[in-house]
């Protein structure tokens, strides 16, 4: 039977998606004989397709590691998530699913954006869920874009330098959180997203238009107006400091 064109083109996307996974997990050493990943499975197409991509690899790579998935909802937000679809799609994956709720305090802080708070807590719950399932690495589904965005929001409302690394130790070294996306430009995993029918939510949260985030990610669209190339090269800005030439409290 030959196939549709739109499943050949997802076929081909997918294939190049897992390749650059495949790439970064090398490159980075994110995985290792015997690890047991916990994916953290918001239910967005980002951590649906790097779950997909991770059972992929793990039939392609010549040793073996664990992979879990889990899902913190957060109530009393706003939003709702389609649990049946997440369940149905990891059982297709052969992946177990874990599910949390939290009720995070908005007001506890009002310091603190909405999202941060939840974002937080939801992290805090998926760090314990590590601990009780003996999971050493926890996967997240940050792309390259995520990491430029966390540059600029942290050089234009914070002042620093920093984003988002390919792989993080925590806890004295039990976890290690890992991004096997970091390679990979959104807009391709919005295609391949979009062939695939990967829905977010069935309602959206309330304050993700309103979030710094938001707006860095508009200005990003700003300055690929200016320069196609640019939010790559502000990726790969990040591997060629040279100190030498900025004015930092060090510098003769």
């Amino acid at each position: 039977m030959n196939k549709s064109p739109e499943r050949v083109q997802t076929e081909k996307l997918f294939k190049k998606i897992c390749r650059k996974v495949g790439t970064t997990m090398r490159d980075h050493s994110l995985f290792e004989e015997g690890d047991h990943v916990l994916v953290g499975l918001s239910g967005g197409k980002d951590s649906m397709i790097l779950l997909e991509a991770l059972v992929e690899r793990k039939a392609a790579v010549p040793f073996d590691f664990g992979l879990t998935a889990a899902h913190v909802e957060a109530t009393g937000i706003g939003y709702q998530i389609d649990k049946e679809k997440l369940n149905l799609f990891c059982e297709k994956l052969e992946v177990p699913l874990h599910y949390m709720t939290i009720e995070p305090d908005l007001e506890k802080d009002t310091s603190k954006s909405a999202c941060f708070i939840c974002s937080w807590n939801r992290r805090k719950e998926l760090f314990n869920l590590t601990k009780e399932l003996d999971c050493n690495k926890l996967a997240l589904g940050h792309h390259r874009n995520d990491a430029v965005e966390t540059l600029l929001l942290n050089m234009i409302y914070h002042g620093s330098i920093s984003s988002l690394p390919y792989s993080l130790n925590m806890f004295e070294g039990r976890l290690k959180l890992i991004r096997p996306l970091m390679d990979l430009d959104e807009r391709l995993l919005e295609e391949y997203a979009a062939l695939n029918d990967l829905v977010k939510v069935e309602k959206s949260c309330p304050h993700e238009e309103s979030t710094q985030r938001n707006k860095i990610a508009q200005l990003i669209k700003q300055i690929e107006g200016i320069h196609s190339k640019a939010p790559y090269n502000l990726f790969k800005s990040m591997d060629k400091i040279f100190n030498e030439y900025l004015p930092g409290k060090n510098s003769l």
